[in-house]
Protein backbone atom coordinates (compact mmCIF):
# COMPACT_ATOMS: atom_id res chain seq x y z
CA UNK A 1 0.00 0.00 0.00
CA UNK A 2 1.16 3.44 -1.16
CA UNK A 3 2.33 5.51 2.23
CA UNK A 4 -0.15 8.47 2.85
CA UNK A 5 1.07 11.49 2.79
CA UNK A 6 1.48 13.67 6.57
CA UNK A 7 1.17 17.04 4.68
CA UNK A 8 0.84 18.51 0.82
CA UNK A 9 1.28 21.91 0.04
CA UNK A 10 4.33 23.79 -1.43
CA UNK A 11 7.49 25.13 -0.27
CA UNK A 12 8.07 29.20 -0.45
CA UNK A 13 11.31 30.79 -0.88
CA UNK A 14 10.90 34.52 -1.52
CA UNK A 15 8.99 34.32 -4.71
CA UNK A 16 9.28 30.90 -6.00
CA UNK A 17 6.85 28.07 -4.55
CA UNK A 18 7.74 24.52 -4.66
CA UNK A 19 4.95 21.93 -4.48
CA UNK A 20 5.97 19.31 -2.54
CA UNK A 21 4.70 16.16 -0.57
CA UNK A 22 5.82 15.25 3.01
CA UNK A 23 6.08 11.17 4.65
CA UNK A 24 6.81 10.61 7.59
CA UNK A 25 10.31 9.03 7.69
CA UNK A 26 9.54 6.76 10.62
CA UNK A 27 7.48 3.77 11.58
CA UNK A 28 4.94 4.95 14.33
CA UNK A 29 4.17 2.69 17.06
CA UNK A 30 5.87 0.66 19.17
CA UNK A 31 6.57 -3.19 17.63
CA UNK A 32 4.87 -4.90 20.63
CA UNK A 33 2.37 -3.73 22.55
CA UNK A 34 0.01 -5.34 25.16
CA UNK A 35 -3.37 -5.19 25.91
CA UNK A 36 -5.12 -5.92 29.70
CA UNK A 37 -6.88 -8.96 29.87
CA UNK A 38 -9.23 -10.64 32.55
CA UNK A 39 -7.36 -13.99 32.78
CA UNK A 40 -10.43 -15.77 34.14
CA UNK A 41 -13.05 -14.90 31.02
CA UNK A 42 -10.39 -14.04 28.37
CA UNK A 43 -11.68 -10.80 27.97
CA UNK A 44 -10.12 -7.78 26.97
CA UNK A 45 -10.13 -4.40 30.21
CA UNK A 46 -12.22 -1.45 29.31
CA UNK A 47 -12.25 1.54 31.00
CA UNK A 48 -14.83 3.54 32.11
CA UNK A 49 -15.34 7.31 32.16
CA UNK A 50 -15.71 8.27 36.26
CA UNK A 51 -15.20 11.03 38.37
CA UNK A 52 -14.17 11.04 41.75
CA UNK A 53 -17.52 10.53 44.44
CA UNK A 54 -19.69 10.30 41.31
CA UNK A 55 -18.69 7.26 39.31
CA UNK A 56 -19.42 6.69 36.02
CA UNK A 57 -20.25 9.38 34.08
CA UNK A 58 -22.01 10.34 30.38
CA UNK A 59 -19.29 11.20 27.80
CA UNK A 60 -21.94 14.50 27.29
CA UNK A 61 -21.01 15.95 30.34
CA UNK A 62 -17.22 15.64 29.87
CA UNK A 63 -15.62 18.74 28.63
CA UNK A 64 -11.81 19.81 29.06
CA UNK A 65 -10.39 21.39 31.95
CA UNK A 66 -6.98 23.17 32.34
CA UNK A 67 -5.61 22.69 36.35
CA UNK A 68 -4.45 26.66 37.23
CA UNK A 69 -3.80 25.21 40.62
CA UNK A 70 -4.31 21.62 42.88
CA UNK A 71 -8.00 21.00 41.90
CA UNK A 72 -8.85 24.64 40.12
CA UNK A 73 -9.61 24.13 36.33
CA UNK A 74 -10.59 26.51 33.99
CA UNK A 75 -12.88 24.53 31.68
CA UNK A 76 -13.16 25.06 27.85
CA UNK A 77 -15.71 23.25 25.41
CA UNK A 78 -14.82 22.02 22.06
CA UNK A 79 -16.05 25.22 20.14
CA UNK A 80 -13.83 27.69 22.64
CA UNK A 81 -11.16 25.31 21.40
CA UNK A 82 -11.43 25.27 17.72
CA UNK A 83 -11.84 28.20 17.61
CA UNK A 84 -8.01 29.47 18.27
CA UNK A 85 -6.65 26.05 16.87
CA UNK A 86 -4.54 27.28 13.63
CA UNK A 87 -5.62 27.00 10.21
CA UNK A 88 -3.88 24.29 8.14
CA UNK A 89 -1.95 26.49 5.27
CA UNK A 90 -0.93 25.01 2.23
CA UNK A 91 2.60 27.02 2.49
CA UNK A 92 5.70 26.25 3.85
CA UNK A 93 7.34 29.82 4.10
CA UNK A 94 11.45 29.41 4.30
CA UNK A 95 12.09 32.59 7.08
CA UNK A 96 15.35 31.70 7.62
CA UNK A 97 18.62 30.05 7.04
CA UNK A 98 21.11 28.79 9.75
CA UNK A 99 24.30 26.69 9.74
CA UNK A 100 23.22 22.89 10.90
CA UNK A 101 25.18 22.68 13.62
CA UNK A 102 23.61 25.97 15.42
CA UNK A 103 20.39 23.43 16.00
CA UNK A 104 20.98 21.51 19.21
CA UNK A 105 19.97 17.50 18.93
CA UNK A 106 17.54 18.32 22.09
CA UNK A 107 15.43 20.39 19.74
CA UNK A 108 14.95 17.85 17.23
CA UNK A 109 11.32 15.97 17.21
CA UNK A 110 10.51 14.00 14.39
CA UNK A 111 12.08 13.48 10.41
CA UNK A 112 9.76 13.14 7.69
CA UNK A 113 10.92 13.00 3.67
CA UNK A 114 10.10 16.04 1.28
CA UNK A 115 9.13 15.10 -2.42
CA UNK A 116 8.56 16.93 -5.54
CA UNK A 117 4.45 16.62 -5.80
CA UNK A 118 4.74 16.18 -9.68
CA UNK A 119 7.08 16.59 -12.60
CA UNK A 120 7.24 20.24 -13.40
CA UNK A 121 8.29 20.72 -9.73
CA UNK A 122 11.10 18.78 -10.13
CA UNK A 123 13.55 21.23 -11.54
CA UNK A 124 12.84 24.08 -8.94
CA UNK A 125 12.92 21.44 -5.88
CA UNK A 126 16.40 20.18 -7.07
CA UNK A 127 17.77 24.12 -7.12
CA UNK A 128 16.66 24.17 -3.33
CA UNK A 129 18.19 21.54 -2.96
CA UNK A 130 21.40 21.95 -4.15
CA UNK A 131 21.44 25.53 -2.78
CA UNK A 132 20.90 24.26 0.82
CA UNK A 133 23.67 21.76 -0.04
CA UNK A 134 26.21 24.07 -1.38
CA UNK A 135 25.46 26.72 1.41
CA UNK A 136 25.96 24.37 3.73
CA UNK A 137 22.66 26.01 5.15
CA UNK A 138 18.70 24.45 7.03
CA UNK A 139 16.23 26.51 6.40
CA UNK A 140 13.67 27.44 9.00
CA UNK A 141 9.94 28.02 8.64
CA UNK A 142 6.35 27.20 10.61
CA UNK A 143 3.84 24.24 9.68
CA UNK A 144 0.50 24.63 10.13
CA UNK A 145 -1.08 21.51 10.13
CA UNK A 146 -3.96 19.64 12.09
CA UNK A 147 -4.63 22.61 14.17
CA UNK A 148 -1.32 23.52 15.93
CA UNK A 149 1.81 25.52 14.29
CA UNK A 150 5.13 23.45 14.66
CA UNK A 151 8.64 24.47 13.71
CA UNK A 152 10.52 22.70 10.98
CA UNK A 153 13.78 22.88 9.88
CA UNK A 154 14.79 21.70 5.68
CA UNK A 155 17.82 20.47 4.77
CA UNK A 156 19.19 17.96 1.93
CA UNK A 157 18.98 14.31 2.21
CA UNK A 158 19.72 12.06 -1.06
CA UNK A 159 18.04 13.02 -3.44
CA UNK A 160 15.30 14.77 -1.64
CA UNK A 161 14.74 17.25 1.34
CA UNK A 162 14.39 16.00 5.11
CA UNK A 163 11.89 17.96 7.21
CA UNK A 164 12.62 17.74 10.94
CA UNK A 165 9.87 19.20 13.33
CA UNK A 166 11.68 20.81 16.45
CA UNK A 167 10.58 21.47 19.89
CA UNK A 168 9.93 24.94 21.05
CA UNK A 169 12.06 26.94 23.43
CA UNK A 170 9.88 26.03 25.81
CA UNK A 171 9.36 22.63 25.46
CA UNK A 172 13.31 22.11 26.33
CA UNK A 173 14.60 22.07 30.01
CA UNK A 174 17.75 23.89 30.44
CA UNK A 175 20.51 21.13 31.39
CA UNK A 176 22.93 22.94 33.49
CA UNK A 177 20.53 22.67 36.60
CA UNK A 178 21.57 19.10 36.18
CA UNK A 179 24.65 19.48 35.93
CA UNK A 180 25.60 22.10 39.24
CA UNK A 181 27.20 19.51 41.42
CA UNK A 182 30.00 18.37 38.64
CA UNK A 183 33.14 19.58 40.00
CA UNK A 184 34.86 21.72 37.15
CA UNK A 185 38.20 20.02 37.19
CA UNK A 186 40.31 18.34 34.52
CA UNK A 187 41.00 14.52 34.40
CA UNK A 188 44.35 12.47 34.66
CA UNK A 189 45.92 12.93 31.42
CA UNK A 190 47.41 9.35 31.46
CA UNK A 191 43.54 8.44 32.13
CA UNK A 192 42.39 11.05 29.39
CA UNK A 193 44.57 9.40 26.64
CA UNK A 194 43.87 5.72 27.54
CA UNK A 195 39.95 6.65 27.09
CA UNK A 196 40.69 8.41 23.80
CA UNK A 197 42.80 5.70 22.68
CA UNK A 198 39.62 3.09 22.98
CA UNK A 199 37.20 5.77 21.50
CA UNK A 200 39.69 5.85 18.34
CA UNK A 201 39.60 2.22 18.10
CA UNK A 202 35.95 1.85 18.20
CA UNK A 203 35.32 4.31 16.02
CA UNK A 204 33.46 3.36 12.61
CA UNK A 205 30.52 4.77 10.27
CA UNK A 206 27.66 5.15 11.68
CA UNK A 207 25.14 1.71 10.07
CA UNK A 208 21.91 1.85 12.19
CA UNK A 209 21.04 -1.91 10.37
CA UNK A 210 24.37 -2.70 12.97
CA UNK A 211 22.24 -2.67 16.18
CA UNK A 212 18.85 -4.54 16.67
CA UNK A 213 16.09 -4.23 19.59
CA UNK A 214 17.47 -7.49 21.45
CA UNK A 215 14.29 -6.98 24.19
CA UNK A 216 12.15 -6.91 21.42
CA UNK A 217 13.06 -9.61 19.60
CA UNK A 218 13.64 -11.69 22.70
CA UNK A 219 10.26 -10.54 23.91
CA UNK A 220 8.13 -11.43 19.97
CA UNK A 221 10.24 -14.91 20.42
CA UNK A 222 8.21 -15.42 23.82
CA UNK A 223 5.30 -14.75 22.44
CA UNK A 224 5.36 -16.78 19.63
CA UNK A 225 6.10 -20.02 21.63
CA UNK A 226 3.65 -18.93 24.00
CA UNK A 227 0.93 -19.08 21.02
CA UNK A 228 2.42 -22.28 19.75
CA UNK A 229 1.76 -23.94 23.39
CA UNK A 230 -1.37 -25.15 24.92
CA UNK A 231 -3.78 -22.50 25.87
CA UNK A 232 -0.73 -20.21 25.41
CA UNK A 233 -0.24 -20.11 29.09
CA UNK A 234 2.53 -22.26 29.68
CA UNK A 235 6.01 -20.43 30.31
CA UNK A 236 8.84 -22.41 28.09
CA UNK A 237 12.23 -20.59 29.53
CA UNK A 238 12.94 -19.63 32.83
CA UNK A 239 14.70 -16.20 32.58
CA UNK A 240 17.91 -16.06 34.25
CA UNK A 241 17.92 -13.64 37.27
CA UNK A 242 20.96 -11.90 38.93
CA UNK A 243 22.40 -13.33 41.70
CA UNK A 244 22.01 -10.28 43.82
CA UNK A 245 25.71 -10.76 45.10
CA UNK A 246 27.25 -7.53 44.07
CA UNK A 247 30.65 -7.31 43.26
CA UNK A 248 33.33 -6.74 46.10
CA UNK A 249 36.31 -5.65 44.23
CA UNK A 250 36.04 -2.42 42.56
CA UNK A 251 38.50 -2.32 39.47
CA UNK A 252 41.34 0.17 39.07
CA UNK A 253 39.69 2.84 36.25
CA UNK A 254 43.56 2.64 35.02
CA UNK A 255 43.45 -1.25 34.73
CA UNK A 256 40.29 -1.15 33.04
CA UNK A 257 40.58 1.31 30.85
CA UNK A 258 44.18 -0.51 29.51
CA UNK A 259 42.30 -3.77 29.34
CA UNK A 260 39.57 -1.90 27.15
CA UNK A 261 41.97 -0.92 24.78
CA UNK A 262 43.74 -4.38 24.50
CA UNK A 263 40.67 -6.00 23.94
CA UNK A 264 39.46 -3.73 21.43
CA UNK A 265 42.48 -4.16 19.57
CA UNK A 266 42.29 -7.45 19.46
CA UNK A 267 38.33 -7.71 18.69
CA UNK A 268 39.27 -4.96 15.78
CA UNK A 269 41.94 -7.64 14.50
CA UNK A 270 39.36 -10.57 14.83
CA UNK A 271 36.87 -8.58 12.85
CA UNK A 272 39.06 -7.40 9.82
CA UNK A 273 40.91 -10.73 9.69
CA UNK A 274 37.31 -12.11 9.51
CA UNK A 275 35.50 -9.78 6.95
CA UNK A 276 39.54 -10.20 5.01
CA UNK A 277 38.55 -13.92 4.92
CA UNK A 278 35.45 -13.57 3.83
CA UNK A 279 36.28 -11.39 0.53
CA UNK A 280 38.70 -13.83 -0.25
CA UNK A 281 35.90 -16.67 0.04
CA UNK A 282 33.43 -14.60 -1.98
CA UNK A 283 36.59 -13.77 -4.83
Amino acid sequence: MAARAYWQGQIRLALVSIPVEAYSAVKSGAKISFNQIHEPSGKRIRYEKVADGVGPVDRDDIVKGYEMSKGNYVLLDEEEIEAVKIESKKTLELVQFVEAHEIDPLYFERPYYIAPADDLAEEAFVVLREALRKAKKVGLGQLSVRGSEKLVAIKPCGKGLLMETLRYADEVRQGQSFFEDIEESKPDKELLELATTLIDKKTAPFDASEFEDRYADALMKLIEKKAKAKGGKKILEDVDEPDGKAKSNVIDLMAALKQSVDEGGKKSSTKKAASSSRKRKSA
